[in-house]
């Protein structure tokens, strides 16, 4: 699953960096999305499949801190980018007379490097209230990562300022963001239906639902085990939770934005087949140059 992550979003890069066909502002968002996807799952897995491997269920407290940073920061930036291609799905099919002028390079950069400093912002700031913390009793995380919530309980000392932070920024990275994704669905689904083809409506719905789907995997799973009471789930149930949008949702997103899109899979047959041109070219010298040596 982590080679499929890794190997399926590196490629939707490469691709979106050498086709200018999909120099367009929904390429520029994905080929960021995946490479935070490409950061997320490497912040974990690695280490957990190392641990699996060697079976040396250890961490230093200063890596923990920083896979900690490491985990929220992408964890951040991957909501806000999210919400930015969904304003731009938003914007191409309710507004498109106006596209070109809403979502041009400048607003686009501008989307982007606001959720690298927000996402950074983010994590700094319960980074920091968590170096100040002691933890003076057991040092067993039961989770293979280290999450906060889990660290927080680990805690002996007062961590009701980061509750206050979890809960304040998390409304910003999580909670806000997912509200306006639904907003701009609805509006986005309600544009769909007033088309007149009925191929239209189903592929589109079909798009959309795809990615609605995706995002409520996400966010579902954040929500559930962050803002939700912790009593009503048991350690097992968040370990599992946990999975699914650190390792099963990055894995997931470039079948999902990506290899259903016909401008990806155009620019993928086309690779392949220049490829496929120039390895027959390199037989037919090569042959030819053998011709010449025997003659």
């Amino acid at each position: 699953m982590y080679l499929t992550t890794v190997l399926g979003n590196l490629l939707i890069i490469l691709l979106i960096r050498l086709d200018s066909h999909l120099h367009i502002p929904v390429y520029f968002f994905l080929s960021h999305l995946a490479l935070t996807d490409v950061s997320f799952s490497s912040v974990t897995v690695p280490k957990m499949m190392m641990n699996m491997q060697t079976q040396h269920l250890a961490i230093f407290c200063e890596g923990c801190i920083s896979q900690t940073y490491c985990f929220i920061f992408f964890a951040d930036l991957d909501s806000f980018l999210i919400t930015s291609m969904a304003y731009d799905r938003y914007v191409a099919i309710c507004h498109p007379l106006h596209y070109a002028t809403i979502m041009g390079q400048s607003q686009c950069v501008m989307l982007v490097a606001g959720s690298w400093v927000i996402a950074c912002a983010c994590a700094l700031l319960h980074t920091l209230l968590l170096a100040w913390l002691s933890f003076c009793a057991d040092h067993i995380i039961p989770h293979f990562f280290c999450d906060l919530g889990v660290l927080l309980k680990l805690s002996c000392s007062d961590t009701s300022l980061n509750q206050l932070a979890i809960s304040t920024a998390g409304l910003t990275a999580i909670m806000f963001p997912f509200l306006c994704i639904l907003v701009s669905y609805g509006h986005t689904g309600v544009t769909i239906l007033q088309i007149p083809s009925t191929n239209g409506i189903c592929k589109a719905l079909s798009t959309c639902g795809s990615h609605l789907s995706a995002v409520t995997l996400y966010y579902g799973t954040i929500i559930g085990l962050y803002f939700l009471p912790p009593s009503s789930n048991t350690n097992d149930k968040n370990i599992i939770a946990s999975v699914i949008y650190t390792v099963v949702t990055p894995m997931l997103n470039p079948f999902i934005y990506s290899l259903r899109n016909k401008d990806i899979t155009g620019a993928l047959r086309k690779r392949l087949s220049r490829s496929g041109a120039v390895a027959h070219a390199c037989n037919l010298s090569t042959l030819g140059g053998r011709g010449r040596w025997i003659t």
